[in-house]
């Protein structure tokens, strides 16, 4: 097999040179560059593609030089899917898979974490400590404890349900929704409907897809819901968030805070580096302000485990496309 990987990093770089000693039969080969049009031609002579960015791959150009090229399958080493344009995809016959179980815990440690960190305050207690050299502890600053707490899930797949595991685990009440109920699930959470899980949720958390219909599935009509002491946190995808409500809700205390390490337009500042506040984004200034605001870089995933899982998922589903067989995990819009 050859494979060309794109948008490598150092700590993936590792995981890649450990597959071609543990197979020298198989020649992987990597790239910085993202895969779009002015780049697509790297892949030529190659029999495999594998992507990893936050960009879409919308034009039809990049399609049509693959299947010309002879390849047939874009490896995402990724969980989402919504980069693909899948009408192009389909119209010259390129399959896509992607890597759905690299690490649930992964996203799942780092929504405990996030939950923590609001809930018992970091954000104002840092901001008094390192900004104003204030060390009172202030009434303000009284938090509550996790087991006194209702995690709301929505979307209770591999991730949501090692997110229910941890908070169940810690004592917590923990009521998801997803649209297929899996009874296993019921031993640490209680499903019922979206309205139910927004309006008695004090932890928020989201771990869904994104699909065209469920953008912006949590605007100014659900944070009016929100109990005004509940918390937010997406790990999920941005879109599944209306921005503008957000910076509202926040504003008008209708929630309490919010955790955020996926966000609309976060392609202008992930991987980025800035020297002032006022050369980022307006939606970012706005949040980037607030202390019960904590932003991650689109790395919830990002754990060794994952990373390896990534390469190895991705590239043993690489191998039996060529091999004949069907990948483990095909994707289909």
């Amino acid at each position: 097999m050859k494979a060309l990987l794109y948008n490598m990093t150092p700590e993936q770089k590792v995981y890649v040179d450990e597959w071609n000693k543990e197979h020298p039969d198989d020649d992987l080969e990597t790239t910085d560059d993202e895969l779009e049009a002015g780049t697509v031609e790297q892949a030529k002579g190659f029999d495999v593609v594998s992507v990893l960015q936050i960009f879409d791959i919308n034009d039809e150009e990049v399609y049509q030089k693959l299947a010309s090229y002879g390849i047939n399958h874009i490896a995402l080493r990724s969980v989402g899917f919504n980069i693909i344009n899948f009408d192009y995809a389909h119209k010259y016959h390129i399959l896509i898979t992607n890597t759905p179980a690299y690490s649930p815990r992964a996203v799942a440690e780092n929504t405990l974490t996030s939950a923590m960190y609001l809930l018992r305050k970091w954000g104002p207690i840092l901001k008094n400590e390192k900004e104003d050299l204030n060390f009172i502890r202030e009434a303000s600053l009284m938090s509550d404890e996790i087991y006194n707490q209702t995690v709301g899930i929505i979307g209770v797949g591999r991730i949501g349900t090692a997110v229910a595991e941890m908070f169940h685990a810690l004592g917590a009440r923990v009521i998801g929704y997803d649209l297929i109920e899996n009874p296993a699930n019921e031993a640490f959470l209680k499903y019922t409907d979206f309205d139910t899980v927004i309006k008695e949720a004090d932890i928020l958390t989201l771990h869904t897809p994104l699909e065209p219909e469920i953008e912006n599935m949590i605007s100014a009509k659900q944070f009016k819901e929100m109990k005004n002491t509940a918390y937010l946190i997406n790990a999920a995808r941005g879109p599944l968030v209306n921005t503008h409500d957000l910076i509202a809700a926040l504003q008008n205390q209708e929630i309490a805070g919010a955790s955020l390490d996926v966000m609309t337009g976060e392609e202008e500042i992930v991987m980025k580096k800035f020297t002032s506040i006022s050369e980022l984004p307006e939606n970012y200034r706005e949040l980037v302000k607030m202390p019960n605001v904590v932003f991650t870089p689109h790395s919830a995933y990002y754990t060794k485990t994952s990373v390896k899982n990534m390469i190895k998922q991705s590239m043993t589903d690489a191998k039996r496309v060529l091999n004949g067989q069907k990948p483990v995990y095909p994707v289909e819009d």
